[in-house]
């Protein structure tokens, strides 16, 4: 007999799953028992957080859902801020665990990790949770599932099955079928009115979120056939080239870079919710957008929100600046103002540039050292001040290669077990990158543990810690705000000691020249590697040279 746990095991080989990510619990073992025949790599975290955020960075490198098995009760509750991360980042997650019998459905009776109502507990940070009621019901909840990863908008979703369906005869449903879904693509009429707009456009300019990235092929086309000035969301960084003469980079909360986006009398919006932690990470408001918008979202919901749109198309990206660039092959394309387009991105470069203060060159420099020594590498960063920097004053050749915990949620401790999903992901993706995670003193300690978990899955990360002794980003919020600095000067432990004990590689540098070396020497290792950067070291070297 095959239960319903082996059935799940065997319907997600059908759709591709090649890693699960999870710790097995008393409530979860039914799962495992046809685990160790299939083709399915496991990988055990030492937190179900750590799970969650080894899936997020996984789907990220990989293009593919990140599959996590949880237990119920603590294990869930554990979870639910990986996948809140993952929900404001529109990242696709499957999220499968164990629930109480359905006799005992909230019960309140005591039993082992109960909850009364686990579904609602995780129904904020889900696309939908769905309890299993009887094992013929899981082939049509996992094509619900992946239809919505592979059509819609991707966010997390949550099966949960009852202890009792977990052990059900599931015979008749090995031979189940997976089902593939084409995304929508876009409406003739409303590319024609897009194009005719573009078209006439003098001063046309593209905001280009994660939703479309990947559609960097065509949107790069789109944006030389209109001399458009683009601008990318922090998610969306390398979808045009670092080199290319029409980015303006990912800037758009700063004044030079908002001026152009207000001149602009034609703004097409691609794959982004235009929300806050991409356009006013300062919190100031003011962001504008007065000239003509198009919008373009997989989310029709979304196409609405805080902006509302003279044109609005559901579409998928790819396709939808594709059909742009054929229909503007077909229209007259109006003269450009005369300093837009290269010309205005030029001087907005050379504005931004003279712009940075000592400690964003310092750590400029740092992420330009990484990129130079290994010009592959995909950056996974945590809430820390060279992410923030890097936001700003970074660029990429290629996607997915930058991404962190700054934007949407903003949760702490993200980056590690990221890194170590995002290096499988590059993998099983044929890439094949270098990955490293790029996380301060006061992220690491949340998730520190996971170190262990990247040497048991000997995945070969870069942790570079850069260590201020605290939380100084908040502490300069609270002096800015007159707030007396309480809770923000924290222990910092021994990270290169507590590293070694972990079984990673570890040491500290002080300058460029260290970094390189050092970098070099972790690249070409089969484990983890921690490179501690001490924030006033570093700083004083480059005042000294």
């Amino acid at each position: 007999m095959a239960t319903c746990g082996e059935v799940v095991v065997k319907l997600l080989e059908g759709y591709g799953v090649e890693r699960v990510f999870g710790i097995p619990g008393v409530h979860t073992v039914e799962l495992y028992r046809g685990l160790a025949s299939s083709s399915i790599n496991h990988v055990t975290p030492r937190h179900e957080q750590g799970a969650g955020f080894m899936a997020d960075g996984y789907a990220r490198t990989s293009g593919k859902p990140g599959v996590c098995f949880i237990i119920t009760g603590p294990g869930m509750t554990n979870i639910t801020t990986a996948m809140g991360q993952a929900y404001a980042d529109s990242i696709p997650m499957l999220v499968i665990s164990s629930v109480q019998s359905r006799s005992q459905l909230g019960g309140g009776r005591g039993k082992l990790h109960e909850l009364p109502a686990q579904g609602a507990l995780v129904a904020g940070v889900a696309a939908f949770s769905h309890t299993l009621m009887s094992a013929a019901e899981l082939p049509a909840v996992l094509a619900r599932a992946f239809a919505l990863f592979q059509a819609g908008r991707p966010r997390p979703v949550h099966i949960e099955i009852p202890l009792d369906v977990l052990v059900e005869n599931a015979d008749d449903l090995l031979d189940s079928q997976p089902v593939s879904i084409t995304r929508a693509g876009p409406a003739p009429a409303a590319i024609k009115q897009m194009a005719g707009l573009l078209a006439n456009a003098k001063r046309p300019l593209i905001l280009a979120g994660g939703g479309a990235i990947d559609a960097a092929a065509a949107l790069t086309e789109l944006a030389e056939k209109l001399d458009a000035p683009v601008a990318l969301t922090i998610n969306a960084k390398g979808m045009l080239a670092s080199s290319h003469p029409l980015l303006i980079g990912s800037t758009q909360s700063l004044d030079p870079t908002r001026e152009i986006i207000e001149s602009a009398d034609v703004v097409l919006a691609i794959g982004t919710e235009l929300a806050e932690t991409d356009y006013d990470i300062t919190f100031q408001g003011h962001f504008k957008i007065p000239g003509t918008l198009l919008r373009i979202d997989i989310d029709p919901d979304q196409t609405v929100r805080n902006f509302p749109p003279k044109v609005a198309l559901v579409s998928d990206a790819q396709t939808a600046a594709q059909a742009l660039v054929a229909a503007l092959d077909q229209e007259s394309l109006a003269e450009r103002a005369e300093d837009w387009g290269h010309e205005r991105a030029a001087a907005l470069k050379t504005t931004l540039d003279a712009s940075w203060d000592e400690a964003t060159r310092g750590q400029t420099l740092f992420l330009q050292t990484v990129l130079e020594v290994l010009p592959e590498i995909v950056i996974v960063g945590d809430s820390t001040q060279p992410v923030y920097t890097g936001n700003l004053t970074l660029d990429l050749d290629k996607p997915r290669r930058w991404f962190n915990s700054s934007t949407g949620y903003g949760t702490l401790g993200y980056a590690l077990p990221a890194a170590v999903g995002a290096w499988l992901g590059s993998q099983d993706a044929g890439e094949r990158n270098p990955v490293a995670c790029l996380i301060g003193d006061g992220g690491l300690q949340f998730t520190l543990s996971e170190l262990a978990s990247a040497v048991e899955a000997r995945t070969p990360i870069i942790v570079l810690l850069w260590n201020n002794q605290g939380y100084e980003e908040i502490k300069k919020y609270m002096v800015n705000r007159a707030i007396e600095p309480v809770g923000v000067d924290i222990y910092t432990p021994d990270f290169i000691g507590v590293a070694k004990a972990l079984g990673c590689a570890a040491e500290s540098v002080g300058g460029v020249e260290q970094l390189r070396a050092a970098l070099n020497v972790a690249n070409d290792r089969q484990g983890p590697t921690v490179i501690e950067i001490d924030q006033r070291g570093w700083m004083n070297g480059l005042k000294a040279s």
